[in-house]
């Protein structure tokens, strides 16, 4: 039996993390860096949502489900970041087992919701292009709250499972974590037992939130690009792509880290390249994706001057 009793695992009660750097003044340098990084994240996605909520104009299916994506990003880098910046600054860098416990679980549950929201408003788009008379009818408000329920609950499922799988694990005395938080397949390298059938899980996991949902959002893409190719137009066909442009563009700066992460062979682990490359996603995409929605969105920029010239 591949999963131990809880006892087991006493041996340790908290980790460490061991972050980026040990030197004190590269730890001031980063942790400048990356509070304006999560500052600048955090508004730029609270500048989505705020104008979303404030324009009635954009209260439609495309824009809510834009709306938690943006709740979802300020969420997921929250997991992470406050943490960190405490760290950097803090002569102690332990996190207690049960709030690496919490903290990996509201990780990888945000991640995984947000996995499975890029299909959801994939088919958002699909259905603007190729059934445009029916896009209300078919998305009705209804229809949007429980898709939107259902990525969350089956991101928070999944999470859950992850979690509970990699925590139960025995761990004997090592505790230091090469990461700047409790990422799961760092942690599940600490434990004292062979964790070979958890990583053949991890990856069932991993087809099950990466590969399906990619295949899914594919899919719709074609059929996308087939209802463009109809249009007779060239105007018409950039202005039909322009609305699907945004939506490609964050998927592609999340799911191409992420794919890297969680679907390549175990042999291939780097713990200082891995760092690196989760920043990609927990970070850099979570700050870039309200530039591309804001920047390439004609109706945020209508949105945020109907504001500005309501205040002035």
């Amino acid at each position: 039996m591949w999963m131990p009793p809880r006892q087991n695992q006493s041996w340790v009660s908290e980790f460490i993390l061991l972050g980026f750097s040990s030197d004190p003044l590269s730890k001031r340098i980063l942790f400048i860096v990356f509070l304006l990084l999560y500052l600048s994240s955090v508004l730029g996605n609270g500048f989505i949502v705020t104008m979303i909520y404030l324009n009635t104009h954009l209260h439609t299916p495309m824009y809510f489900f834009l709306c938690i994506l943006s709740l979802l990003d300020m969420s997921y880098i929250t997991t992470t970041m406050p943490q960190f910046l405490v760290h950097l600054l803090a002569h102690s860098q332990t996190i207690s087992f049960a709030g690496c416990w919490l903290q990996m679980l509201m990780f990888s549950a945000l991640g995984l919701t947000e996995c499975i929201l890029f299909v959801v408003m994939a088919y958002d788009r699909y259905i603007a292009i190729c059934h445009p008379l029916h896009y209300t009818v078919i998305l009705s408000w209804g229809l949007c709250a429980r898709l939107a329920a259902g990525a969350g609950a089956c991101g928070f499922f999944f999470g859950l499972i992850h979690t509970f799988i990699i925590m139960r694990l025995p761990y004997c005395g090592l505790n230091m974590v090469n990461h700047y938080f409790c990422e799961g397949p760092s942690v599940r390298r600490l434990a004292c037992m062979d964790t070979h059938l958890i990583e053949m899980m991890d990856q069932v996991i991993s087809v099950l939130v990466v590969v399906v949902p990619l295949s899914l959002i594919f899919a719709s893409y074609i059929r996308i690009g087939q209802a463009i190719l109809k249009i007779k137009s060239t105007q018409g066909r950039c202005k039909t792509f322009s609305t699907c442009a945004s939506h490609l563009t964050v998927v592609t700066l999340f799911y191409t880290p992420v794919t890297y992460m969680y679907m390549r062979p175990n042999s291939t682990y780097s713990p200082e390249q891995d760092k690196h490359v989760t920043l990609l996603y927990n970070v850099f995409s979570v700050l870039l994706n309200p530039l591309v929605y804001s920047l390439r969105n004609k109706d945020i920029k209508v949105a945020f001057l109907k504001v500005m010239g309501s205040v002035a």
